[in-house]
């Protein structure tokens, strides 16, 4: 034991070293000593304390499964123990640290099946809803400095002051432990955090991105522009640390209590969700990457009237644009092309374009199970609900056994598919939350709209008569084929509400 505290002691001195030596930089060239200065008395104990939870949760899965049989209940009896242990620090560890410790556990709630469930759970529950606050004070002193006026809303002054040194300790801590354990390689999330926080810490980023992503449902998605908003930004009064915008009120996409009482039907919402998300990913190749319940508030259309039976149509208020990826053509379009093939099931599509982005002969079929949380088997059984969610079951396909396959995966796939994992997931929850059952409908608008974006991409491409008439056909042939998979949704929720 004493050769185990030694190590931990190592560890937590040599990540103090690492991030004390950014501090020591921050503050020879800051153009505000006082502040760097107090950077100073700070970052160590952040460190200190990040490095210790490190050497910990290490330490803890080393010797808690020591002996234990792989494929044991005892083994995954105590292996369930030391996740909720291993996340319940961790949470702590973010919530004491702040600042990009935040960010970073918000990414690691909205990684499921990534990371290990009981991480996966705990950071979500705590860190999307009951992040900490600013003082007035605190936002008092930004807004002086920024516009030298009153406060509308601000940058936490803690997501920047320590951000050099969290980087590069978090970074130290991570590779450090694929080291001593080379299963454990989480390297790509920190690559992750690294390149979006800059961006997400400029406000003016956001801002633009917001603008962005309005202007592009109104060119290339008129028939739902209107059903998607941002708020305005006030351009004169924002700053890359303060972002002054419309206020704008309504429940979250998940309070099924509140959007009942603006007399707004759930499926409704669930609907507008996955055409939204599916526009942006398959047509505008420029999509939030954010999209978890606390960002995505539901009103009532603005030019809506109340319809004969008193239901309302929504409006998907979309907040927080400060995480979003570009897709080039090549990957929106075989992304599209890969969706449309997973909502067909069609095998060679499928492997086709699981290819493209790196997965491989030997991991292809994995990385579809992981997209649709479906065993091989159910991904391309042409039944029309095959996608569905619909067994408990089929959430729980990927246990510890698979670690060292998604660990492989997620080395091959190109990040910005990493991304699009997450944000798959995030609205895979929104709409389990809102219906509380499965969502055949959403994958039938996932189809449609990834198909439209292949067949639109063909089109451009289609330079003799032949090529024309061809891509005209398989487009006949898409709708008929989505038709019938309409009608048959359609018989088979009637079948289903028989036997209630």
């Amino acid at each position: 034991m004493r050769s185990i505290w030694g190590s931990k002691l190592k560890l937590a001195f040599a990540a103090t070293a690492v991030g004390g030596g950014v501090g020591a930089a921050k503050i020879a060239n800051s153009d505000d000593p006082a502040t760097a200065l107090k950077l100073c008395t700070t970052v160590p104990v952040r460190l200190f304390r990040l490095s210790v939870t490190a050497a910990a949760i290490a330490f803890d899965y080393e010797y808690s499964l020591m002996g234990l049989p792989e494929d044991s209940d005892e083994r995954a009896k105590v292996e369930h123990e030391v996740h909720t242990r291993s996340a319940r620090r961790l949470e702590d560890l973010c919530f004491k640290n702040g600042g990009i410790y935040i960010k970073l556990g918000q990414h690691v709630g909205q990684l499921d099946y990534l990371v290990p469930l009981e991480y996966a759970k705990t950071m979500r529950e705590s860190m999307l809803n009951r992040c900490p606050t600013s003082t007035y004070h605190q936002v008092c002193h930004v807004v002086k400095k920024e516009l030298g006026g009153t406060p509308e809303e601000v940058q936490h002054t803690h997501m920047t002051d320590t951000a050099a040194a969290d980087f590069a300790t978090v970074e130290f801590i991570v590779n450090t432990l694929h080291r001593f354990f080379p299963s454990f390689d989480y390297r790509w999330l920190v690559d992750e955090v690294r390149e979006t926080s800059p961006k997400e810490l400029d406000f003016l980023i956001e801002a633009g991105n917001n603008v962005k992503c309005m202007d592009n449902f109104r060119r290339l998605s008129p028939h739902i522009a209107d059903y998607v908003y941002a708020p305005t930004i006030y351009w004169s009064l924002s700053t890359s640390k303060l972002l002054t915008m419309e206020f704008i009120e309504g429940p979250q996409v998940n309070d099924l209590k509140g959007i009942k009482k603006l007399g707004i039907r759930p499926h409704d919402i669930s609907k507008l969700v996955s055409q939204t998300f599916a526009e942006m990913m398959f047509k505008h190749g420029f999509v939030h990457c954010d999209p978890h319940a606390a960002n995505l508030l539901v009103r009532v259309l603005p030019s809506d009237r109340s319809s004969f039976f008193g239901k309302r149509k929504p409006q998907l208020v979309l907040l927080d644009h400060g995480l979003y990826k570009e897709l080039d053509t090549y990957t929106r379009t075989n992304y599209a092309a890969l969706w449309k093939a997973l909502v067909l099931a069609d095998v060679k599509g499928i492997k086709e374009n699981c290819m493209k982005f790196g997965a491989g002969e030997d991991l292809y079929t994995f990385f579809t199970s992981i997209l649709t949380m479906k065993p091989w088997e159910r991904v391309i059984d042409p039944a029309v609900d095959h996608l569905a969610i619909n067994d408990q079951s089929d959430l729980q396909i990927y246990g510890p056994e698979y670690f060292s396959q998604v660990t492989e995966l997620l080395r091959r796939l190109p990040r910005v598919i990493l991304l699009m994992m997450k944000t798959n997931d995030c609205l895979r929850s929104v709409n389990n939350a809102l219906l509380q059952r499965p969502s055949l409908e959403s994958f039938l608008i996932i189809g449609r709209v990834s198909s439209e974006a292949v067949i639109e991409e063909k089109q451009l491409h289609a330079k003799t008569l032949f090529s024309r008439i061809s891509v005209w056909f398989e487009e006949i042939s898409l709708e008929a084929r989505f038709i019938l998979m309409r009608m048959a949704l359609w018989a088979l929720q009637f079948k289903k509400s028989l036997s209630l």
